[in-house]
């Protein structure tokens, strides 16, 4: 086994990373930092740092105090942006490369990740507030509506005109109410996952044809595959009805002739703590991104919670649904949403060794 070598490390840092020297200009960055800034280490190198690099911070005078005290410095939680992206919520971390000398290495490290686990958490709370809503619900509220029904029914027998459009009108409104309610008696019934080790791009491809002969027939559906993704643990009819109502989700948001992609990826290093306690490895990450109008900012943070829906009509059940699926499986589901692009994220565990 060769040894570790500085420029193998320099290689395989996952988060980005830049050299500056004492006139602010570029010395190097690593390959993290290529992909952050969207461009090649010889297009970077001998650039004014912040001609490529844009912070929504007084980066000049932190860097002055980072040379004169020759000390670290951390600035959290600041917008960066490249020119070419929308800015990305990251901590800064500056520091001295050698002692008395004027390079710093400055550390690009995103707090996505940490936003997207915050949300997770609530969504998880509230799939768990929705359990309880719908046993009460189903059980008080269905039986009674039988009867209104029944009695609407026999009044209609007898009346005439403007009366029997009124006693329509009830039977059809029960009705409607007595469908939610199955529905949301289904989804407090839900049963504990029966996890097997299943190609996550069978039920993706499954999903996807049945929403482009379907309720998608009207927009284009993309997919983006990471074809080497080894084998996930989960229920795979669960898992396939959260792809179906999030695929619906889109398609219902999105213009005639709109696009739905469908991404899979590898994240390595993502790990959540289980409900027993033990901490697991999500590696596995599914995207269903749609360029419709998007999720307004102040509805983003209860979007999974029951009985919230955007559209008239809408039980607002199918998000707090997969949202309790994923939560069964111990994963987690984060959004982010601006006009024309709103992505729901899927992080899942890889199969255990040997199954």
């Amino acid at each position: 086994m060769s040894p570790v070598t500085s420029d193998m490390i320099w290689s395989s840092l996952p988060i980005p990373v830049l050299i500056i020297d004492g006139g602010d200009l570029i010395l190097s960055v690593n390959p993290a930092a290529e992909t952050f800034l969207n461009a090649s280490e010889r297009s970077l190198t001998g650039n004014p740092v912040w001609d490529r690099v844009f912070v929504d911070a007084p980066m000049e005078e932190a860097l002055a105090r980072v040379r004169q005290g020759q000390s670290a410095l951390f600035v959290g939680g600041v917008d960066v942006g490249t020119g070419s992206k929308k800015p990305v919520s990251c901590d800064v971390q500056l520091a001295p490369v050698s002692e008395g000398g004027d390079q710093v290495m400055m550390l690009l490290e995103s707090r996505e990740l940490a936003g997207r686990l915050d949300r997770g958490l609530v969504s998880k709370s509230a799939a768990r507030s929705a359990i309880g809503m719908a046993e009460m619900l189903a059980h008080e509220i269905k039986n009674p509506l039988a009867g209104i029904t029944g009695a609407a029914q026999l009044i209609s027998m007898n009346a005439s005109g403007e009366d029997r459009e009124l006693t329509d009108l009830i039977v059809e409104e029960t009705r409607r109410i007595v469908k939610l309610l199955e529905q949301v008696e289904e989804f407090g019934n839900l049963r504990p996952p029966e996890c097997k080790a299943v190609n996550i791009h069978d039920i993706l491809d499954r999903a996807r044809k049945s929403a482009a002969v379907g309720f998608a027939a009207h927009m284009r559906i993309l997919d983006q595959y990471d074809p080497s993704l080894p084998p996930t643990w989960v229920d795979s009819d669960q898992i396939l009805q959260v792809f179906l109502n999030l695929l619906k989700n889109a398609a219902e948001a999105g213009r005639e002739g709109g696009t739905i992609t469908i991404r899979s990826f590898y994240e390595a290093g993502l790990r959540l703590r289980k409900r027993d306690g033990s901490a697991a490895s999500m590696p596995l990450q599914v995207e269903i991104i749609d360029d419709g109008p998007g999720i307004a900012p102040e509805r983003q943070s209860e979007i999974f919670e029951p009985f919230v829906s955007g559209r008239e009509n809408g039980t607002g059940l199918g998000l707090a649904l997969v949202s309790k699926i994923i939560s069964d499986h111990d994963g987690w589901i984060a959004l982010d949403s601006v006009p024309g692009r709103t992505v729901f994220r899927i992080s899942l565990p890889i199969a255990p060794r040997g199954v």
